[in-house]
């Protein structure tokens, strides 16, 4: 008998999502009993706000949303994100430039479909989320990590994407605010790392879905504000998933040049035509409605980051760069590790991430989802209570 073909190479060589992986076990660890607090999902806790809600319930009632609808999206959503790209990112496009998606991660696969090809080199800042290295993998390009460490508040510079650019370099990605450290690139920052781009030709990938998440005065400037002429080599991705509190809406876009787009809403056309017609109506409302929810969600990520940077610093050997975006804290690490704990001796953020799970009933993330190890990712999109019980756990075991 014939043995069977093989698999795909490239599926078999993509990575579980490690965040979403580390959430899955905590959750079956509470359902069994364990009172473990999480810190690892990427997801506010709020609700949805009632009137998005409402919208939905009204769309279920329309005929029109129970037929296809254009691929690339309503026309009145790809509207209001124009609305909205011109408001927050200064950039002014037609609906005709907009690709509305299964979420934010779409946007990112269809964004590197969309610009890379086969052997392509694509800078890559780290630490990074979890999803870019393998969205670059199925595009068949390749990731070139550029580090930047706690030392520099998690942003690299354009010497250290200069000196990784080599001819084959044909892509950028550029996220501020970040996940997973919460950094968020000045102004002049942004500016000078798009002038670099611009200047050699390079495509952006930009995403902006954090971008109403900001503390402390800071604004997420724009690559394409930053630096206008840059638009007719840059896609931004975005969503409705964080500001909102919608990540199981499934609802992202992507915006860009119209011939990228173009390419972009042909690959949907067959992947997965359009998004859910309900979830699109919830999306337009959430984008046109009022917006006063969505400050009293940003002051409550404020205060809990005040919170939990505050408290994580009290521990010995940790560092916590203060984060003014997202809602993710960063720390290093490095200073627990080569140490006894509870009889064990971690090396790895990963050996240390087990660790605090099996001694302090604590869900983190480690560095190694993100680049190098020797860092913890924390989502402090958790209630006030649970938050700042876990970090108390984490001074208890490490002795603060």
């Amino acid at each position: 008998m014939t043995s069977r073909a093989p698999l795909s190479r490239k599926l078999s060589a993509i990575a579980e999502s490690a965040t979403l992986k580390v959430d899955a076990k905590a959750k079956a660890l509470q359902a069994s009993g364990r009172p473990v607090i999480s810190y690892a999902a990427g997801e506010p806790d709020f609700q949805t706000p009632s009137f998005i809600v409402d919208a939905a319930a009204a769309a279920v009632t329309d005929p029109a949303n129970y037929r296809y609808t254009p691929a690339a999206g309503l026309p009145v959503l790809r509207e209001a994100i124009a609305a909205k790209t011109l408001h927050d990112s200064a950039l002014e496009v037609t609906p005709a430039q907009v690709v509305v998606t299964n979420g934010g991660k779409q946007a990112v696969y269809q964004a590197f479909q969309t610009v890379v090809n086969p052997g392509d080199e694509v800078l890559l800042p780290a630490p990074y989320w979890t999803t870019y290295p393998e969205a670059i993998a199925l595009a068949d390009g390749v990731a070139v990590e550029v580090f930047a460490g706690a030392d520099q508040e998690y942003k690299v510079t354009v010497d250290q994407l200069e000196a990784a650019r080599t001819d084959r370099t044909t892509v950028l990605v550029f996220v501020s605010p970040s996940n997973p450290t919460g950094a968020v690139y000045s102004p002049e920052e942004t500016r000078a790392i798009g002038e670099w781009a611009l200047a050699h030709g390079l495509w952006v990938i930009s995403d902006e879905i954090y971008q109403n998440l900001v503390y402390e005065g800071a604004r997420a400037t724009s690559i394409v504000e930053a630096v206008p002429d840059l638009a007719a080599q840059t896609i931004l991705v975005n969503g409705v998933a964080k500001t909102y509190a919608m990540t199981g809406w499934r609802v992202g876009w992507m915006v860009g040049p119209t011939d990228a787009i173009k390419l972009a809403a042909n690959l949907q056309s067959h992947l997965s035509s359009n998004v859910n017609n309900i979830a699109q109506r919830a999306a337009l409302a959430a984008l046109t409605g009022p917006q006063d929810e969505v400050e009293t969600f940003r002051m409550a990520f404020d205060r809990r980051r005040r919170l939990i940077v505050d408290e994580l610093a009290k521990i010995p050997g940790v560092t916590v760069p203060n984060p003014l975006g997202a809602f993710y804290v960063y720390p290093d690490v490095t200073g627990l590790l080569g140490r006894e704990w509870a009889g064990k001796t971690p090396t790895t953020s990963l050996e240390l991430a087990d660790l605090i799970l099996d001694e302090a009933e604590v869900a983190v993330v480690p560095g190694e989802a993100f680049g190098p190890s020797g860092y913890l990712r924390l989502s402090y999109a958790l209630g006030d209570e649970q938050l700042l019980e876990g970090v108390q756990r984490l001074q208890r075991l490490f002795g603060a």
